[in-house]
């Protein structure tokens, strides 16, 4: 019986991991995946912006 208390942290530990890696790979994309995109874009404009002392944008 030592080797299922030996073992059961490391699958429980698994299983978590599985868990949370499904749940990032099905929340990707989807409806709202415009609307993220805008928000980084937007976000790094500002901080590019931000960066340049004259305020122009070209690259």
């Amino acid at each position: 019986m030592e080797y299922v208390s030996a073992l059961l942290p490391p699958v429980v530990m698994a299983a978590f991991f599985i868990g949370l890696v499904v749940t990032i790979v099905k929340s990707q994309g989807g409806p709202n995946k415009a609307k993220e995109d805008a928000a980084v874009d937007a976000a790094l404009a500002r901080v590019e912006a931000a960066r340049r002392p004259d305020g122009s944008t070209a690259s």
